[in-house]
């Protein structure tokens, strides 16, 4: 991850910790969360994969298993409530148990 010197890059860490890990479902509620906001949000698995967080495909290739950490990177003035509901859904281990 670059460190943006401006300071208006946000990002903040997530693990996955539901048993099927992100699989379809999960996928779409991560794209519906990440859509909702305006500008880019992209998201790295820890190997490197980055994709866009809007692609249900793109969410779908990172294969993110239980214990996969996700870093999401956003430069909206709206970071910090998309990392509350993305937190919460994670949380929430995507209502999948």
């Amino acid at each position: 991850m670059s460190d943006n010197s401006s300071g208006d890059v946000h990002s903040f860490t997530l693990e996955v910790s539901n048993k099927m890990g992100v699989h379809a479902r999960p996928a779409a509620m991560i794209v519906r969360v990440a859509s909702e906001f305006s500008g880019e949000v992209w998201v790295t698995k820890k190997d490197g994969d980055r994709v866009n967080a809007k692609s249900i495909m793109g969410i779908m290739m990172l294969a993110a298993a239980r214990g996969s950490e996700l870093t999401f990177e956003c430069s909206h003035s709206e970071a910090s409530e998309l990392e509350k509901q993305m937190s919460d859904l994670f949380a929430s281990k995507f209502q999948d148990e």
